[in-house]
């Protein structure tokens, strides 16, 4: 039946339809197994004694105390940087063709990610595979699947390297890769899709947005509805599904989507569903398989090796910098409820790479995650613990408790009378009380958090906020050179990047008086 398959389907779709083994230690032991074997003489596969490693009766282990972790700077300088200069076989085999332009929501200078084909190849099968999982959904409106989709991505038009290497967006990338019997539903088109312009290519996609009929849209959540506002501003319309009729789920990942769902739901004329990915710029890491499920489904069996590290005290300082020897757990040595910072190892020759994505496991049977923060983006100035999710999960609350769109706002930590305060920045374009909106914040974090409840009565004096326009937010991300596609807002702001805000602000507020 396999042989079947593979005759009359594509390679991906045919690997995707596989029903995989349900042991997560088996899965992830194989897949560390077949990523050693294909790097063994590499020059970081050398290094490291792959062969010895996979003759170790305890491979996981073994693996575990002969490679070091390691976060970009760290892989970059040591072993990435060689294949820029064209040099093959450094962490994978071969020459890497493309790399993935990645800053994250941090303040540093893009980061060159390799992207081998085989990772693209992992991709689309990941893709096939949460889109097979859709038609297990109850509420998923049938007719959306059939018809076309847009994804909002970044240019497929790349930069060249002397070495003869592409880069640009993951999301470019992989569009400039799409298989052929993608290009009956992709939207926007090849054409649109070259664009670098991030406001040119905006226009185009509204003027060509009545002849589409779009089924579902993928993309950032902020971008998506920056783009559905304008064709409903453009077309003179009520809602989105006065131009897309059939517009029936959204597929979304990268940032959490509670703080964006108030400003979707405005924009809609009927209910759509909504669909959590988790790829990254190394890999694609999980899906939400199933309609109710509480988080994310980990893929640990399509060349990916995850490893755990806790986030705690005595993994990370106060920075969020990880230790030089962090204790490292598998996927079946991890709890349920606990944060965890990810170290993957990728058929794109990472290995044991912190991405700076923090996790928890809502379900460790199915292995399900939901992302919590990033490992430098949280704030405890005085052991409040303040996580990226404590912050969507009040946002959430308060719009809508206000009945607000709150699409951005980040938090900014600093001393304040001999002790220390919060200051929240807040996109809004409704009309909204302040003071009731930064107390109600407030006090949502308190029963969300016992750390800063408790904080809140001695050392974390005071609180306060600032509402802006959303295009407050969108300026600055224009002038950081990050507007558009996969560049999202930091939910904390700490170093360069709050320098860089503050003289903004200053400039903004001289150019729009209140």
């Amino acid at each position: 039946m396999a042989r079947l398959i593979d005759i009359k389907l594509p390679k991906a779709i045919a690997f995707a339809l596989r029903l995989p083994q349900n042991d997560p230690r088996s899965q992830q032991l194989r897949v560390l197994k077949k990523l050693l074997k294909k790097a063994r003489f590499t020059a970081f596969g050398q290094h490291y004694g792959f062969d010895k490693i996979l003759l170790s009766p305890d491979r996981g282990k073994t693996f575990q105390q002969a490679v070091p972790v390691h976060d970009y700077d760290k892989i970059y300088t040591e072993w990435w940087q060689k294949t820029l200069e064209g040099v093959p076989d450094v962490t994978w085999p071969g020459k890497i063709k493309y790399y993935a332009l990645s800053s994250g929501t941090s303040e540093a200078a893009s980061k060159y990610i390799p992207v081998t084909r085989e990772m693209l190849r992992s991709n689309r099968v990941n893709y096939i595979r949460q889109f097979l999982s859709l038609l297990t959904y109850e509420h998923l409106p049938r007719n959306a699947v059939t018809k076309g989709f847009l994804m909002l991505g970044g240019a497929t038009d790349l930069q060249k390297g002397k070495a003869g290497w592409f880069a640009g967006d993951l999301s470019g990338i992989l569009a400039k890769n799409r298989p052929f019997w993608f290009q009956t539903f992709y939207k926007p088109g090849g054409r649109i899709a070259k664009i670098k312009d991030w406001n040119e290519k905006l226009n185009e996609i509204v003027e060509h947005a009545k002849d589409w009929d779009i089924g579902y849209i993928v993309g950032v959540p902020a971008w998506c509805q920056m783009c559905m506002e304008m064709v409903i501003e453009h077309y003179k319309v009520a809602t989105i599904h006065d131009v897309w009729p059939n517009l029936g789920f959204f597929v979304h990942g990268g940032v959490a989507f509670e703080p964006y769902k108030k400003g979707f739901e405005k924009l809609l004329g009927k209910p759509i569903v909504y669909i959590e990915n988790y790829l990254s710029s190394e890999g694609f890491i999980g899906y939400k398989d199933r309609e109710h499920a509480k988080g994310m489904r980990l893929v640990l069996d399509n060349n990916i090796f995850l490893e755990f590290v806790p986030f705690d005290d005595h993994n990370f300082d106060n920075e969020g910098k990880m230790v030089a020897n962090p204790q490292t757990l598998m996927v079946h040595e991890v709890e349920e409820g606990k944060e965890y910072a990810l170290l993957m190892s990728t058929n794109a020759g990472a290995w044991r790479y912190l991405i700076g994505d923090t996790v928890r496991f809502v379900d460790k049977e199915r292995c399900e995650i939901v992302i919590t923060g990033r490992t430098k983006h949280f704030l405890s100035l005085v052991g409040e613990h303040l996580s990226v999710e404590n912050m969507n999960k009040a946002i959430e609350l308060v719009s809508d408790e206000f009945n607000v769109s709150i699409p951005e706002f980040t938090v900014v930590g600093f001393p304040h009378q001999n002790l220390f305060a919060h200051k929240w920045y807040v996109a809004c374009n409704d009309t909204v009380d302040s003071t009731a909106l930064v107390q109600k914040i407030d006090q949502h974090l308190c029963q969300l958090n016992d750390d800063y409840a408790t904080e809140r009565t001695s050392a974390l004096k005071e609180v306060f906020i600032e509402v802006l326009p959303e295009q407050a937010f969108l300026q600055f991300m224009k002038a950081e050179g990050k507007l558009g596609s996969q560049h999202k807002f930091p939910r904390v702001l700490k170093g360069k990047m709050l320098k860089d805000w503050n003289a903004f602000l200053e400039e903004f507020k001289g150019n729009h008086p209140a």
